[in-house]
């Protein structure tokens, strides 16, 4: 048996291709993005997707499905936000429970980060988790909610995310969350293209030379065969070294940090900032070393070259009318190989309820890795 999914504030549509993976049909995804709209309806021109803002959808506008998925805004609690209670987009849950409300669905799941769970609402003092938690169990819902550091879970990086699942059906015997596996590498997605960084992808125009006022490509002679070496060019008063391996999952991809590649007699130290007279000065009265970046050359990550740390198959081409657009795409998403684990999961979790037996437990193996052609 098929189950089938609807996709709210689907993005470029990470949540939503975890799903079709795991063998879920596809029966509607929306987003207010424009953008968003555009490359979910040209890498899946079959998919039933509408651009909409999600507090002016109708219950008609959404058919019936197995699974709502709502991986509704972060920014309100994210630490890369700005972290405020009222901010009016941590109130999009209410949204999710008026559809919910009306459709119906065997399961809601709600994929959101960690803050959901501490953030307290203004008004009452509670967390956001257990207000949307009141709205669903008054709804009949039956609730579990867990967090995922997702290098266990096919995806090369250390982000940590959190997972509701709110079920009108009892949890059954012996439910389980789906168990990580060994961290998964950066170089098993960017191994490849360290080694030939011009193979031909959607995306994926690299060029050397790094326009920045505080690292330095040095054009001294190099090797052309050594290896470069990834890092980050901003956050540059971060305690984090700012030169990463390939041979260990990344730090979290998100919209704002730049990373990039280093290669060539490739050196990071800390260094004093002129908080007299240099540019950009936001506290003169602090004496925070910040990193500073030298070699060679330098080059900022590619399209794909993030999409790859989000595990989007090289097949899916994003779309926007600036890097900007294609950035905040590509790290808003969910990442599509942990998508997938928890699509197997979930379809483990609903056939358990129809059978009335304890849960499968799921084989490690890998998640559809053939599609991203590496």
């Amino acid at each position: 048996m098929t189950h089938t999914f609807c996709g709210l504030f689907s993005g470029a549509g990470g949540l939503d291709l975890g799903f079709e993976m795991a063998g879920f049909s596809h029966v509607y995804s929306s987003d207010i993005d424009q953008w968003s709209i555009r490359t979910l309806r040209d890498n899946r021109p079959n998919w039933h997707v509408e651009a909409a803002d999600v507090r002016e959808l109708s219950p008609n506008d959404l058919p019936d499905s197995d699974v709502l998925l709502a991986g509704f805004p972060c920014q309100g609690f994210s630490l890369g936000g700005n972290r405020k209670g009222g901010d009016e987009r941590n109130y999009l849950f209410k949204e999710v429970v008026r559809l919910a409300a009306a459709k119906r669905p065997r399961l809601v799941i709600i994929e959101n980060v960690l803050n959901l769970r501490t953030m307290k609402e203004p008004i009452t003092g509670k967390p956001f988790v257990d207000i949307i938690s009141e709205h669903l169990v008054a709804l009949g819902y039956h609730i579990r909610y867990n967090i995922f550091r997702v290098s266990g879970y096919g995806v090369p990086q250390t982000r940590r995310r959190f997972i509701f699942v709110a079920s009108l059906d009892k949890f059954p015997s012996g439910f389980h969350w789906p168990a990580p596996e060994s961290d998964t590498p950066a170089s098993a997605y960017l191994g490849d293209i360290a080694a030939n960084p011009f193979i031909s992808l959607p995306n994926h125009c690299p060029e050397w030379g790094f326009k920045s006022r505080v690292h330095e490509e040095t054009d001294e002679p190099f090797d052309p065969t050594e290896a470069p070496i990834p890092c980050r060019f901003s956050r540059t008063g971060s305690d984090g070294h700012p030169l990463r391996t390939l041979a260990a999952p990344f730090p979290a991809v998100d919209t704002a940090t730049v990373w990039g590649w280093a290669q060539g007699n490739v050196q990071a130290e800390r260094k004093d900032k002129d908080r007299v007279n240099g540019a950009f000065i936001r506290n003169p009265n602090i004496d925070l070393k910040l990193w500073r970046i030298s070699a060679s050359r330098l080059r900022s990550f590619t399209d794909r070259e993030y999409a790859r740390l989000q595990t989007f198959p090289d097949s899916w081409v994003f779309h926007g009318g600036n890097k900007r657009h294609i950035h905040q795409q590509i790290g808003n998403a969910v990442p599509v190989h942990f998508s997938f684990r928890i699509a197997r999961f979930i379809d483990s979790l609903l056939r358990s309820q129809k059978s009335g037996k304890p849960m499968k437990i799921i084989g490690k193996g890998t998640s559809a890795q053939y599609e991203l052609n590496i």
